[in-house]
């Protein structure tokens, strides 16, 4: 067997057993090329884990487009959760529309908007999330364990990509000929909400392109505090 081979064997059985030993878990997918792969596990094996994601508001037209294509490709919606319209509409009026440009307070006050607060009510009496975090994403993000406790939604979160290569996730996508963002293509290996989102330069790290008028130390929205 190939180190792929190996890889795949042990994602699977991660995910047999976190669907097995802990009710309602879900994936939070925000359909990039990891999350892709761990739908395409768990569609395959037909695992009881949901699989939700989070509409902005703000997404790229693109990350919408294939949001439906997913769904047409394994015969199942993805449940999606919005942000609450009166805190949007509070801030907008408060800042303005794009005042997440004006310092990381009002970015993250915005993610926490957009993203945290639904992620809140998406895992609302779950007993473990599955994500597509990987080590070599960013610098915030190389001491990721397997298996953590996330002390901000108080459960357990399954990080079973972690040690998975970028090359390995596309071997992945490749040889099962997952959909996948139009904008990867064209530079973006890291997608978010489309004004907080670049594509990146050579040399840079995957996530640059996110967030990218701030510090690599802050390049995280809220979802993911990494457990000490």
């Amino acid at each position: 067997m190939s180190v792929l081979d190996d890889k795949i064997a042990a994602l699977e059985a991660a995910l047999t057993r976190v669907a097995a030993s802990a009710p309602r878990t879900a994936l939070a997918s925000s359909l990039g090329p990891e999350d892709q792969v761990l739908t395409d596990v768990i569609a395959r094996l037909g695992l009881a884990i949901e699989v939700f994601t989070l509409n902005t508001g703000r997404l790229h037209a693109e990350t919408l487009a294939l949001l439906q294509t997913t769904q047409v490709r394994y015969g199942f919606r993805f449940t999606v959760y919005e942000p609450a319209p009166s805190s949007v509409l509070h801030y907008v009026k408060s800042y303005g529309e794009n005042a997440f440009y004006d310092s990381v307070e009002l970015r993250k006050a915005c993610c926490n908007i957009r993203k945290v607060e639904p992620l809140r009510r998406a895992l609302n009496g779950r007993a473990a999330w599955v994500t597509g975090q990987r080590r070599e994403q960013n610098v915030t993000r190389s001491a990721l364990a397997l298996e953590e406790h996330d002390a901000t939604f108080g459960m357990k979160k399954l990080n079973p990509l972690c040690d998975w290569t970028g090359s390995e996730v596309a071997a992945y996508l490749k040889r099962y000929a997952l959909p996948v963002n139009a904008l990867h293509a064209r530079g973006y290996p890291s997608i978010g909400c489309e004004p907080c989102t670049r594509a990146i330069k050579d040399g840079e790290d995957e996530r640059a392109g996110r967030w990218w008028w701030e510090n690599a130390q802050n390049k995280e929205c809220g979802l993911h505090v990494q457990s000490k």
